[in-house]
């Protein structure tokens, strides 16, 4: 889930020059200008980190997102809740070692921090920190309590579902708004990746809705579950406003650059996020608010969650149909592999939420089928991102992106 398709080893910097390709098409962070500014930071103050960029929390969700979309699968595997126990544990060190090294990377590349900021290409990844936060959040109170106890794993899941959407609110303003006052970005380049600080507000409504039982009967429950309707319909909207603009400029400017397939598959983020989000809040529902009130959100999450959940189904088709067409044109691994972890896993949750509700077993069963998917792609993904950290491909400066792919007709 990220953009930065580094897959080469490290080659010395490039003189900086100030960017000339548009958003969607680069192939990594631009360079911030000048010398001074560079100097100032110095490159030989932990050089490794100074193209850790927010794209990385992408790691982190979608690893937890295989811990807790596990614990929630309609299914009785044997050892499954062991296994997902200790890819929690995993999720929760890798938001500790990201979360370290991106405060290295502000204290020590503060100039390479700013550029990230203002490019396009990379500023709507900060969304990414609110996503990771809450997810490591969520996976600790539904699998994490079997290690750490059901009061601290609580405590933890507040602190971290409180910063998370926080930071997700603010970023869903600031991104859109820098788009417009400073990244003004060319007609026909929107890409998938501007959901991203969109889709934060949706994990919030999904995830407060594990703690609006933890929460005193009376006001304070009904204003969460009430104030995570509320996200749900923020997040909801947004997208209906930016996903037109990605298939418009999947129609007529051709397919997105090879590194940046993969990113097609985080228009399944906010349709399997919704869906799991509706059929959490009717679940706690009843405990927060009057009956009539508590019926209607339960046939809600059905009457939501069945057609969302079938296009999002056709999304997954064209997304896959198209990740297949880069991959035979020569698609090599990128950190983008990581849009195809977390988005598939937020439609297992939601075919799971649908199933529970529904009591089909074909929704079952297409969750178990998503989740296998999922951990198949997780595999992939972080086994290749491990290598590349070892051998320094992935901390390396990025080659100058390739120039887009041309349509064809």
């Amino acid at each position: 889930m990220a953009i930065f398709p580094q897959t080469r080893t490290a080659v010395p910097s490039l003189p900086a020059a100030p960017p000339t390709r548009p958003a969607e098409a680069s192939g990594g962070p631009a360079e911030a200008s000048g010398g001074p500014a560079e100097a100032s930071s110095g490159p030989a103050r932990l050089p490794s980190l100074r193209h850790i960029g927010p794209n990385w929390y992408a790691s982190v969700m979608g690893t937890a997102i295989v811990a807790s979309a596990g614990a929630m699968l309609p299914v009785d595997v044997p050892g499954l809740r062991a296994a997902c126990t200790v890819v929690w544990a995993l999720s929760a060190l890798l938001l500790l070692a990201v979360l370290t090294a991106r405060a290295g990377h502000w204290l020590c590349h503060r100039d390479q921090a700013r550029a990230h900021l203002l490019d396009p290409a990379v500023a709507p990844f900060y969304g990414c920190l609110s996503m990771a936060l809450m997810a490591v959040g969520g996976a600790t109170l539904t699998v994490g309590q079997d290690v750490v106890g059901a009061r601290a794993a609580l405590a933890v899941d507040v602190v971290l579902f409180v910063a998370g959407t926080v930071i997700g609110l603010v970023a869903a303003v600031v991104v859109p708004y820098l788009m417009v006052v400073r990244h003004r970005p060319a007609p026909g380049t929107a890409s998938p990746v501007w959901l991203l600080p969109l889709v934060a507000p949706m994990v919030s409504a999904s995830q407060g809705a594990l703690l609006v039982p933890h929460v005193s009967a009376g006001q304070g429950r009904e204003a969460l579950l009430l104030a995570c309707y509320a996200m749900f319909g923020l997040s909801l909207l947004a997208t209906l406003v930016v996903l037109p603009l990605v298939f418009s400029r999947l129609v007529h400017q051709g397919p997105l650059p090879l590194a940046l397939t993969p990113t097609l598959f985080l228009v399944l983020g906010p349709l399997g996020q919704s869906t799991t989000a509706v059929n959490q809040l009717a679940d706690v529902a009843p405990g927060a608010v009057g009956a009539p009130y508590a019926s209607a959100f339960g046939v809600f999450a059905v009457l939501y969650g069945v057609p969302v959940m079938g296009f999002a189904l056709l999304w997954l088709a064209l997304a896959t149909a198209m990740v297949v067409r880069a991959a035979r044109n020569g698609m090599g691994f990128a950190m983008t592999w990581w849009a195809f972890t977390f988005p598939v896993g937020t439609c297992v949750t939601g075919a799971a939420g649908l199933a529970r509700h529904t009591g089909l077993d074909a929704l079952t069963w297409l969750a178990v089928a998503l989740y296998v998917a999922l951990v198949a792609a997780w595999a992939a993904a972080g086994t290749r991102t491990a290598l590349g950290v070892v051998s320094g491909a992935l901390t390396a400066a990025p080659l100058p992106p390739r120039p887009a792919t041309a349509r064809t007709t």
